[in-house]
């Protein structure tokens, strides 16, 4: 129901941009691009069924991306740009038509087969806000640093801006920029993708989803890294939310000049400063189990209704 005066949410999804991206994060990296002949080919069932049971294993449920998308408020507007003449994205278009998505067709141009997703996307989203100005919300389902000016510009202009991606494909820059982000394995209904096949991860070490706690180390970076794009992938998550919630609590002490915070104040901070983070996506059902789970750095107080957290105290500063 759309409600009047109700918060009203726009969906932009770059479609191979997150299809490509899971299909790598469950194969090995650059694994589409070597299937991708095989892939596309009308008849893969019959000619290459090892192919058609990777890429059900790899399958994106758009269903669980717009339903994230519905928490937020009323999905009035949904749109995925894609060449949906290629098999691999028709075979979501039932899918999607189900869902009252939009598909935007593009072809690719000149000699790289880039479709040019990132530019028309970005247009269609600056040209809507203007023309739809009760728009609260703008979800971005991509994960590469091309929509960071994006992100910013729609922020600019007074809109809430989440981004979806997937994890090892996902630039910290774009994270950056949205007020919220979220891997797509940590959404609800998802199930976390199993590591690849063995030898899969010889040319590239594949980055583990952000639903799974790691205490690996660091990782080999992505191409993008190489690139000078750093992905969400390449530190350990683990440590990571680790050394955000030590600066989230030495911030709010300095800000507030008290010892005790409140757990709700401090994650808001951490959400400001990451909007990446997510204790769910981490494994913990609730702020306050992740606190738990760090109690060389931080010390959480559940006496009173309203639960305060502070900075252990030896390692404030004498």
């Amino acid at each position: 129901m759309n409600e009047p005066g109700g918060a009203r949410v726009a969906v932009y999804i770059d479609f191979d941009n997150i299809v490509i991206s899971r299909y790598d994060q469950v194969h090995g990296r650059g694994q589409f691009q070597r299937d991708k002949a095989k892939l596309n080919k009308a008849d893969r069932s019959k000619t290459a069924p090892d192919i058609a049971e990777r890429l059900e294993r790899a399958t994106v449920d758009i269903g669980a991306v717009l339903d994230f998308a519905s928490s937020f408020g009323t999905v009035v507007l949904t749109r995925a740009y894609a060449d949906w003449s290629t098999p691999v994205n028709a075979d979501y278009q039932a899918q999607l038509v189900s869902r009252a998505v939009d598909l935007v067709q593009l072809f690719p141009t000149a000699a790289y087969a880039k479709n040019g997703a990132d530019i028309r996307l970005a247009v269609d989203a600056v040209e809507d806000m203007f023309r739809l100005p009760d728009l609260t919300h703008i979800v971005i389902v991509a994960g590469d640093s091309d929509y960071v000016a994006l992100a910013q510009r729609s922020r600019r202009l007074g809109r809430y801006v989440v981004g979806v991606g997937v994890a090892g494909s996902t630039s910290r820059a774009l994270a950056a920029a949205c007020d919220e982000l979220v891997i797509y394995d940590a959404l609800p209904g998802i199930a976390p993708a199993a590591a690849p096949p063995p030898g899969r991860t010889s040319e590239a070490q594949l980055p583990e989803p952000a639903s799974v706690p790691s205490r690996r180390g660091s990782r080999r970076p992505s191409a993008a890294t190489a690139a000078g794009e750093t992905d969400l992938g390449t530190e350990d998550p683990q440590e990571v939310a680790t050394r955000l919630l030590e600066r989230a609590l030495r911030l709010g002490q300095e800000k507030d000049d008290a010892d005790w915070l409140h757990s709700s104040a401090v994650k808001s901070q951490m959400r400001r400063m990451d909007a990446s983070f997510s204790e769910k996506a981490l494994g913990y059902r609730s702020f306050s189990d992740f606190v738990k789970s760090r109690e060389a750095v931080a010390e959480l107080d559940e006496s009173d209704p309203v639960r305060l957290v502070r900075l252990k105290p030896s390692l404030t500063a004498p």
